[in-house]
This record gives structure tokens, C-alpha cells and sequence, in this order.
């Protein structure tokens, strides 16, 4: 029955930190204010789903040996998804703001089309890099 509990605690508190953004957005918050608390609520959710069944592991003494491999088989899943998603978010932010500039530049003068797409390979490697280590780290499992 716990259990069951434990896995509704995160997605409710996802859903009341929502609720609530909304409501004080609309009573005149910024939306930055309203932005930056969902992030905070996300990471505190990622920290508690994380957390608990390390602990609820940790209790069980006669299991540590298979606890410290799945806990690290688990942490090796959740770094291969960090390392992914966060050179793709850094290779977005990269080739968003170059490949306009890129655009633009082509359009001014055509020649200059081979040294503008060089910077939007350079962002696009980044995700690129990224994806590599994942598979590394999924590979060494």
C-alpha cells in the first residue's frame, strides 16, 4: 500500500505546483517568478523520486550487494539521459542563435555561406558529443 502512495506523491505535487503557478501568474506574478518555481518543483520531485528507493533499499540489509549493482546499473541510465539532454538542449541554444545569423549572412553574400555553416556544425557536434558519451556509458553497463 505504501507503494502505491510513493509513486502518486511526486506526480501530485507536480500537479499542485502547476495549479498554483497558474493562480499566481494570474494574480499578476511574472511569469518568470512562475517559471523559475516549476523548475525548483521538478528538480524536488527528481530529488525525492531518486532518493526513496535508495533508502527504501538501504533498509534491507541481507540485499546491499544486489541494492549497489541496481543502484548503479540506475544511475548509469539517469547520466547516459543527462548527458544526452543537456548537449542537445546546449546544441539548440547553439544553432538557434547561429544558423539565422548564418541565414542572414548567405543572403547578404553568397560567399560567405561556407564559413557561416561551420558555426552551425560546431552547435550541432555538441549534441553530437553528447550522444557519443551516452553510448559509452550505456555501452560499459
Amino acid at each position: 500500500m505504501l507503494q502505491y502512495l510513493l509513486m502518486f506523491i511526486p506526480a501530485a505535487f507536480l500537479v499542485v505546483s502547476v495549479l498554483l503557478c497558474i493562480r499566481s501568474f494570474n494574480k499578476g506574478k511574472s511569469a518568470k517568478r512562475a517559471v523559475l518555481t516549476q523548475i525548483f518543483s521538478f528538480l524536488g520531485v527528481s530529488a525525492f523520486c531518486l532518493i526513496t528507493p535508495i533508502i527504501a533499499h538501504a533498509a534491507d540489509a541481507s540485499a546491499a550487494a544486489e541494492v549497489a549493482a541496481n543502484n548503479s546499473a540506475g544511475l548509469g541510465y539517469i547520466s547516459a539521459g543527462l548527458s544526452t539532454g543537456l548537449s542537445c538542449i546546449g546544441g539548440g541554444i547553439a544553432v538557434g542563435g547561429s544558423a539565422p545569423a548564418a541565414i542572414g549572412a548567405t543572403s547578404e553574400d553568397s560567399k560567405n555561406f561556407g564559413k557561416s555553416i561551420i558555426f552551425v556544425a560546431l552547435g550541432e557536434g555538441c549534441a553530437l558529443y553528447g550522444m557519443l558519451i551516452s553510448i559509452m556509458i550505456l555501452t560499459s553497463l
